[in-house]
């Protein structure tokens, strides 16, 4: 930014000329006087330090705003190296000049140089070669020196220096011999190259981020009335003087006014008001503004005119959940892994950000401004977090599962308890309670776009677009995509617990599942000569999606495959992230053999769903898709699953592993903390809740002890600690009030610890899976009790069962009609298709009949 000269101001120099000088440029003033002087709004200050300053007063100044301070050689050295070059000026003597050592010339951004009368041109030229070109130098005169003159600012410009002139100088009126009009000091310097004089004036919006607004011309009379009046006043080409706003309403306040480095350009610098500058009517000529400055203005009108009830409103009428929304996008985004994650949390975190704002009557530029302060600051704090958010990076990140694979936290928190949230419903609003239900909103139209390009790019690249899809992700070189039974003994070797233990799972699990096997066909007579029947025919071709990402889950191999093998489905391929060298796990892959896996595909996350979903050279295309996995793998499904050109179909919709607990007094505090800990480890997005059914204070207070002490012998501590503190204990006065709760819930596990837990269950209306009383913890399912851990999840219970024989089959109907039946049923088909206008439904019923009347 180029100056044509400083001001420098002091008690006695009236508001009005402090307001203009400050649109132009920054205020030269004593530092010592500096707390008595108001500046405009915007101004930078430049200070004059006592010869008599401390490094300690010094600092203070530059904390509390100062733009720079002129200091003194001495107290420059102390203060280099602890404040940075653009923020301190040398204030010399011309006649010192050439003993400056490098070290200040260096550390400075240039001189402030007190001269003993008028400024000599040809002096300040060699006392260049002193200092290079892009440091600054500001010549200061004795203040009784005689009226500067434009022509001296001009030549001091020329010779890239700025005259320090007294505010005591100069004036808002015409130039007299006491004063030099600020305008005339302003315009000095500038040159136009145009034959009209002008002077080419870029607009830009304070209050949009300094978004363009415009290209307009200034002439040396419309820059002298927007010094003076603050307001944005230009030349038409055609008009003449054009004060901008005058008939239209859309004015401007002139927030600065600068000049380029050339001296033959202007930016003015506003704030805009009414419909626009353009007269179009938009914000700008060159088109809307974007990012958070639009979302800024969306939100400001969104606080006029959203519906009373309507979501936005909520957040700027309830403090409460605005909070509530901050910290889970705080959180979310200090746990995302990848770039896009980062950025899609972000985006988030800011839109609450900009809320709170907007209903506080804050801007994006008063944040600016905020931001520029705290910048200024030499004074810097340690940077520790507060006890309650302190935090470690020390954990490794996981294997990623997915594109981009949803890992083990980074960042955790490691002090204090591990305890959940706490809600009594009996002091708990309608709602309250609505809230208590809610889990994380999963954002399935984002997740599904993000996906889009990698089905795109394994649909058009086949085999090719999965090896460097899993480079990618999975960090594994492939040699080949698939391996197909009979699966190599030797990558399927285990310890020998190991082996029995899956073997022994997989007889419990196998006989549960074929006994759900439909070995009969239904047949219905529903009228004499008319029979209905219904059997079961197993899906041809399915894809099991095992996953890999921070666990090793070989149970969920023998869930999804023992199912299939029941049902008898012809070909089955198996999907997991393959390990870094590029094998699978072999406890997997022996799961796959023991399920009859045709197919075991090296592969994770969207990618591995497309390929499924699609086929490739080497593979075989699925008619359904099974299995759960994180937010990636679920959108992977959901959109392959809506593209006719896949025709496939999927088990359900899935989201982060949960399990309600239900508690009465006789609760074992171990057990029940147990169980809420089995699923709080999944991952950080795990859901628990504990419901208590007339429990003491002193029982409950034994189970969160309970829940700190177990949750901190894990090894996945840091998981647990997260996602517990997410989670939820709701107190509740009987069981009914408790299961009332769970039903409207709807958990993917639901565990009884009650007195009378058998009789609890003919309450249950909505759950993935039950498990009653104290001796039924929820890995019992999860592994080996014969039970499929593939649930519903999110509230899907509602709707959705778990997977079982039957969601490998599909059912076909039948119906067989005599010639006697048709005589009774006939007439009835025909008037109904009559009524429909069905007119050739009817007839193929009429040649029947007739055809056995003839």
């Amino acid at each position: 930014m180029a100056l044509a000269f400083i001001p420098f101001v002091d008690e006695n120099t009236q508001d009005d000329l402090k307001s203009s000088l400050g649109r132009i440029g920054p205020l030269l003033l004593d530092a010592q006087a500096s707390s008595s002087i108001g500046l405009p709004p915007q101004t930078d200050a430049i200070l004059l330090a006592p010869s008599s300053l401390t490094v300690d007063e010094a600092i203070k100044y530059l904390d509390d705003g100062a733009a720079q301070l002129v200091v003194q050689p001495s107290l420059a050295k102390e203060l280099i190296g602890t404040v940075p070059p653009e923020r301190l000026l040398l204030l010399l003597d011309i006649s010192a000049v050439s003993s400056v050592s490098d070290k200040l010339r260096v550390g400075t951004s240039g001189v402030y140089l007190k001269t003993p009368g008028t400024p000599e041109i040809d002096l300040l030229t060699s006392f260049r070669k002193f200092f290079p070109s892009d440091k600054q130098i500001y010549v200061a005169p004795p203040s009784d020196s005689a009226l500067p003159t434009a022509s001296l600012i001009r030549e001091l410009t020329r010779a890239s220096s700025t005259l320090v002139i007294p505010a005591s100088q100069l004036t808002l009126s015409a130039t007299s011999q006491d004063a030099l009009n600020v305008s005339e000091a302003f315009l000095a310097p500038l040159t136009s190259d145009r034959p009209d004089g002008l002077f080419p004036t870029i607009v830009s919006s304070y209050n949009h981020s300094g978004k363009s607004l415009g290209l307009v011309y200034s002439s040396a009379e419309s820059i002298k009335e927007s010094i003076v009046t603050g307001k944005g006043v230009y030349q038409s080409r055609k008009h003449g003087l054009w004060r901008k706003g005058e008939t239209s309403g859309a004015v401007q306040e002139v927030v600065s006014i600068r000049v380029d480095c050339d001296w033959d350009t202007l930016e003015f610098q506003v704030v805009q008001h009414g419909t626009g500058f353009c007269h179009l009517g938009s914000t700008s000529c060159f088109g809307g503004v974007e990012g958070l400055a639009k979302l800024e203005d969306t939100l400001r009108s969104r606080l006029q005119t959203a519906p009373e009830g309507s979501y936005t409103k909520r957040l700027f009428n309830d403090p409460g959940l605005l909070r509530s929304k901050l910290k889970e996008e705080a959180d979310e985004l200090a746990s995302a892994q990848t770039k896009e994650e980062v950025a899609f949390e972000a985006a988030d975190l800011l839109y609450f950000a900009l809320t709170r704002c907007v209903a506080a009557g804050v801007s994006l530029s008063d944040v600016g401004a905020s931001l520029d302060k705290k910048a200024k600051k030499i004074s810097r704090r340690k940077g520790d977090a507060k006890p309650q958010y302190a935090t470690t990076s020390n954990i490794p990140p996981a294997k990623s599962e997915s594109a981009p694979a949803q890992s083990a936290p980074t960042t955790a928190l490691t002090s204090g308890p591990i305890q959940m949230r706490t809600a009594d419903l009996t002091t708990t609003s309608s709602s309250e309670r609505s809230k208590l239900l809610q889990r994380p909103v999963l954002r399935s139209a984002e997740m599904i776009a993000k996906v889009k390009p990698i089905i795109d790019q394994v649909r058009s690249q086949g085999d090719a677009a999965i090896k460097e899809l899993t480079a990618k992700f999975d960090k594994a070189q492939l040699q080949d995509v698939v391996l197909r039974a009979p699966f190599p003994e030797e990558q399927m070797v285990l310890p020998e617990n190991v082996k029995d233990a899956v073997d022994r799972a997989y007889k419990n699990i196998y006989a549960f599942h074929a006994a759900q096997a439909e070995k009969e066909t239904l047949v219905v007579e529903t009228m004499p000569g008319v029979t209905c029947s219904r059997f079961a025919r197993p899906i041809a071709r399915v894809g099991l999606y095992v996953p890999g990402g921070t666990a090793i889950l070989p149970s969920t191999a023998l869930m999804l495959g023992i199912p299939a093998q029941v049902a008898g489905c012809r070909e089955i391929v198996l999907a997991v992230p393959p390990r870094s060298d590029g094998s699978v796990s072999p406890e997997v892959l022996y799961c796959a053999h023991l399920v009859g896996a045709t197919t075991v595909l090296k592969a994770g996350g969207a990618q591995a769903i497309a390929a499924m979903a699609y086929g490739t050279e080497s593979v075989p295309k699925v008619d359904k898709i099974f299995g759960p996995g994180n937010q990636w793998v679920t959108a992977a499904k959901m959109a392959v699953q809506n593209d006719t050109d896949a025709l496939v179909s999927i088990d359900m919709p899935a989201g982060p592993s949960e399990v309600l607990v239900v508690s009465d007094s006789t609760g074992i505090p171990s057990f029940v903390a147990a169980d809420l800990l089995s699923q709080a480890e999944h991952g950080i997005d795990s859901q628990v809740v504990l419901v208590t059914v007339n429990v003491t204070p002193e029982h409950l207070a034994e189970i969160e002890r309970e829940v700190d002490a177990q949750a901190n012998a894990l090894p996945r501590v840091e998981i647990v600690r997260q996602s517990v503190a997410k989670s939820l204990i709701v107190k509740t006065t009987s069981v009914a009030d408790a299961l009332a709760f769970s039903n409207d819930y709807a958990p993917e596990h639901l565990i009884l610890h009650l007195e009378n837990a058998p009789d609890a269950v003919k309450l249950v209306e909505n759950a993935g899976s039950v498990f009653v009383g104290p001796w039924s913890p929820e890995s019992c399912g999860d592994y080996a009790s014969g039970t499929n851990h593939t649930l519903p999840t999110n509230g899907y219970a509602r709707q959705f069962s778990g997977v079982n024989t039957a969601s490998y089959q599909k059912h076909i109907t039948s119906q067989q009609v005599t010639q006697e039946g048709l005589k009774d049923l006939g007439p009835i088909v025909v008037t109904l298709a009559e009524c429909e206008g069905l007119e050739a439904h009817a007839n193929a019923v009429r040649v029947r009949l007739n055809h056995s009347q003839a």
